[in-house]
């Protein structure tokens, strides 16, 4: 199979331009070109470019990746070295959750604090410009 970035791009659904821009941090390898200079994409892309989607919809980052990518392409995957790098990820994302629940009860309780009614005074605004919220 040799396909065109616009071709894996549409089979993926992935942008065309956040292809190009894995190849450019080094998450997707240069792909073959043909005798006009057309880059020419196999599955081995697609399965490549699909693990970096699936890894990006989980929230891990372009270094994160590359780690582990980086155990695949040295063929010595090692289900412990992936475990610490999935637990640390899990701990930034339980650490995201506490900061967006923190957020949400401030926010809240300023956005209740708000009349809505047709007056100058919004707490709303007093909050930000004053850091009046407790986040």
């Amino acid at each position: 199979m040799s396909i065109t970035r616009g071709k894996l791009a549409k089979k993926t659904g992935c942008n065309l331009e956040t292809i190009r821009y894995y190849e450019k941090t080094g998450l997707m390898p240069e792909p073959a070109r043909s005798a006009a200079g057309y880059r020419q994409y196999n599955e081995t892309h697609e399965r490549r470019l699909r693990f970096i989607m699936r890894g990006r919809e989980l929230g891990f980052g372009i270094d994160n990746l590359k780690s582990l990518l980086n155990l695949v392409d040295r063929k010595v995957v090692s289900c412990n070295e992936v475990s610490k790098l999935a637990k640390q990820h899990l701990e930034t994302v339980h650490q995201k959750i506490q900061d967006l629940r923190r957020i949400e009860e401030a926010l809240s309780a300023t956005v209740l604090s708000c009349s809505g009614e047709d007056v100058p005074e919004c707490p709303v605004i007093d909050a930000l410009f004053f850091g009046v919220i407790n986040a």
